[in-house]
């Protein structure tokens, strides 16, 4: 068994992408436009060969309800205090910061959680 990728919707791939790629760092590696089915698939890593998520934007308006099974993606950083200011800077609420230097949370214009943890011991 290989692990693939998390799937979470999203309801503003714009506003998710530059999440994702513009404040987070990741890159887009596939994109797959569906449509019979309605909807866009966009592939996001944090670098080549890396896991993906993969972000479902369904065309037809829909609300969605967080749920409780999904708890959040975990990244790791190099400096969990850079990271974090860079964060701030760009507009992220920064939910939990990095009191610690070791962990920190934020969300996703879809209200996603994001834990960033510091690679390495903490600072």
């Amino acid at each position: 068994m290989k692990y693939l990728h998390t799937m979470i919707r999203v309801q503003n791939l714009e506003s998710a992408l530059d999440f994702f790629i513009n404040k987070l760092g990741m890159m887009e590696v596939r994109r797959r436009e569906a449509p019979e089915g309605r909807f866009t698939l966009v592939f996001l890593a944090t670098g080549p060969g890396e896991s993906t998520i993969e972000l479902t934007y369904n065309w037809d308006p829909e609300a969605y309800d967080t749920g409780r099974s999904f708890g959040h993606l975990a990244y790791k950083v190099d400096n969990i205090y850079h990271c974090c200011q860079r964060l701030m800077d760009a507009g992220v609420t920064i939910n939990r910061p990095p009191r610690d230097g070791r962990m920190a949370f934020v969300k996703s214009p879809d209200n996603i959680s994001i834990e960033l943890l510091q690679e390495g011991d903490s600072l």
